[in-house]
């Protein structure tokens, strides 16, 4: 497994490399190193455990970007069932960065919507490296008025670093496509359960995670601007985006702590990138658990307690300044 850029990483790969090699010579040559490898084993949980459980924000951003992390598709077919991908916002194209379609969940319709990051060079390029272009919020949106039709909850997969800020997305009204979708989703009767699972970056990702229920991967992040961004606006020098992520307060327990979201999802030791079923079997867990819940309220209930969530996000005074003549 390649380390992806993540030098904090870099003694864990090793030893699952040698893991991985002494295993293969056991099959080839039929030599019993267990007891080795068993060995090598409990050193490498150790180590992740010890790497794993004090995450900078920074080394979080980098676990979110990991090329081997479990991309919406990957999640889609350990949860779902049936998952048909419906294509097009029947205005302009169809964006390969936002996919969506029909799906079962524990033989139940529901409409799914996410962002999708390629796992290489060439699908990166195809998926426009998750950054959606207006055609591709308007597409999210166009299925999720057809789940309120048909009375289908809705699960959204949130993965991405920003919407795409090319030339092209802004004639077409990028803003106003982002601007629509958070209308819409606000006032959909049906239940909405949002999951960040990678990058939630700026108002691109929250084009679709205006929701009933929102939960993070542990190692996910969720920020109004990546924080290269940040830094390049604050100090006129990305470089600073170590710096600039724990000013950003984006990892899932800063943002439990401040209400924006609802519960953190845990990942597997190593995180999601080590094993995509045992992070999918934890997310099926907290959908069927929620869905359940959601299910229970009113189309009035729903729509109202969502705009109140959301309302009720962020603090702020007033400061009074008085005058005298």
């Amino acid at each position: 497994m390649a380390t992806n850029g993540m030098e904090f990483e870099k003694a864990i790969v090793q030893l699952e490399k040698k893991i991985e090699e002494l295993r293969k010579f056991t099959d080839e040559k039929k030599i019993d190193f267990s007891e080795e490898i068993k060995k090598l084993e409990t050193k490498a949980e150790e180590l992740k455990k010890e790497v794993y459980q004090n995450l900078t924000a920074w080394r979080r951003v980098l676990v979110s970007r990991n090329l081997n992390r479990p991309r919406t598709l990957d999640y889609i077919s350990r949860i779902f069932e049936d998952f048909l991908e419906l294509h097009g916002d029947r205005a302009f194209r169809d964006d390969p960065a936002v996919i969506g379609g029909l799906a079962k969940f524990e033989g139940e319709s529901v409409v799914i919507v996410g962002f999708q990051k390629g796992k290489d060079t060439k699908d990166s390029v195809v998926r426009n490296f998750g950054m959606a272009n207006p055609e591709g919020y308007r597409k999210a949106i166009r299925l999720m008025k057809m789940a309120e039709k048909f009375q289908r909850p809705i699960i959204s997969f949130v993965d991405t670093p920003a919407a795409y800020p090319g030339i092209g997305a802004e004639e077409r009204g990028q803003a106003l496509a982002i601007a629509e979708n958070l209308r819409d989703m606000s006032a959909i009767s049906v239940p909405i359960i949002v999951i960040v699972h990678g990058e939630g970056g700026s108002g691109g990702a929250l084009g679709i995670a205006i929701g009933d229920k929102i939960f993070m991967l542990e190692n996910a992040v969720y920020s109004v601007i990546p924080p290269e961004g940040c830094a390049a606006i604050l100090w006129k020098d990305s470089s600073k985006a170590e710096q600039a992520a724990e000013f950003l307060k984006l990892t899932s327990k800063d943002l439990l702590k401040f209400g924006v979201i609802d519960a953190i999802i845990p990942e597997p030791l190593g995180g999601a990138h080590r094993n995509y079923d045992k992070a999918a079997e934890e997310i099926k867990k907290v959908i069927k658990e929620n869905l359940a819940e959601l299910k229970l309220l009113s189309k009035d209930e729903l729509v109202k307690k969502r705009y109140l969530k959301f309302r009720k996000m962020g603090e702020y005074t007033v400061k009074q300044t008085i005058t005298t003549d």
